[in-house]
């Protein structure tokens, strides 16, 4: 691997192309193919589709070939395509089922299609300000779709184990980050629990002319805290933008949302960057070639210290 697994990137098998053509319909036919960058979870590729009567259909295949995720998690593609079907009626902008193969018995391993939105991710905005108000906004709408019954979800938890963790050996300040791992080992704040996407970040958020366009990859939705999207969002802008940037969403989210971000969210969401240190990989594969091990090192550290200031 240099930046990104070389399975992740390669063109999608015949089998997968033409399992994805046959969804359109019958005489349809893949007309392009394109690697879309940014994650290291699963091999996601943006197809053109003809269909027998010209019409093009822009849709993203989604294959879970990571062999580590499926063993734990052997429901991935089902999952989605649940959450997919569920988010449908919603106001906010998501991907549409179209097909799915939940064990990979029809292509090359366990895969989603669903329409491809209009935009692209923005991690470099020229102006961070109506920026991270758009974010802010729309986290809310987000924790207030209703998915019926909670137990049609998975109930969010945590991918550290907590009693496990230590401070990081690469930081220089492990102070702050004991503070951060007490404070997640402890009690959970009394918190209304609610459909959460569960992996919110500027790499999951479509923009278009200037203007958020849609919300993508809900493979982890879940039932929980709505805190832990703003805070799983908050450590993702720091590596991107540092401490300021971060405290910014944080202080637009509580007052369009009109909650406070109680500092356990923050802890919580913040211990799943260890052990560390933060790999390059994705955010460089994203166009962020800038940001370097020691920089998001640092501004781990910094908004460690910034938790444990708030205790």
């Amino acid at each position: 691997m240099t930046t990104i697994e070389s399975r992740l990137c390669r063109r999608p098998p015949s089998e997968a192309l033409e399992w994805a053509a046959r969804a359109i319909g019958d005489g349809a036919r893949v007309t392009s193919v394109r690697r879309m960058r940014g994650g290291m979870s699963a091999a996601v590729h943006a197809l053109s589709i003809e269909d027998a009567r010209g019409a093009r259909h822009r849709v993203v295949l989604r294959r879970f070939l990571r062999a580590d995720w499926f063993a734990r998690e052997p429901d991935l593609a089902e999952r989605e395509a649940r959450v997919l079907r569920l988010l449908e009626p919603c106001a906010i902008a998501t991907p549409i089922l179209v097909a799915v193969d939940t064990d990979g018995s029809s292509i090359d391993a366990p895969a989603v299609l669903m329409t491809r939105l209009p935009g692209r991710i923005e991690l470099a905005p020229r102006d961070p300000e109506p920026y991270l108000r758009a974010m802010a906004e729309v986290l809310p709408r987000i924790h207030e779709i209703d998915v019926g019954s909670p137990a049609v979800m998975q109930l969010y938890q945590t991918y550290n184990d907590l009693d496990a963790l230590e401070p990081p050996l690469w930081s220089r300040r492990p102070a702050a980050w004991q503070a951060v791992i007490a404070l997640a080992r402890g009690p959970q704040p009394d918190t209304p629990d609610r459909f959460i996407h569960r992996d919110f970040h500027p790499g999951n958020v479509l923009w278009s002319r200037g203007r958020l366009s849609g919300v993508v990859d809900w493979v982890n939705a879940s039932h929980g805290a709505g805190g832990v999207d703003l805070g799983h969002c908050r450590v993702n802008l720091v590596v991107l933008f540092g401490l300021e940037t971060a405290e910014r969403f944080r202080a637009l989210h509580e007052s369009i949302a009109g909650t406070a971000q109680h500092p356990f969210w923050d802890a919580i969401t913040l211990i799943e960057a260890l052990p560390g240190p933060p790999g390059k990989a994705t955010w460089h594969d994203a166009g962020r070639r800038d940001l370097t091990t020691e920089l998001m090192s640092a501004r781990l550290d910094d908004y460690a210290a910034s938790i444990a200031a708030r205790l």
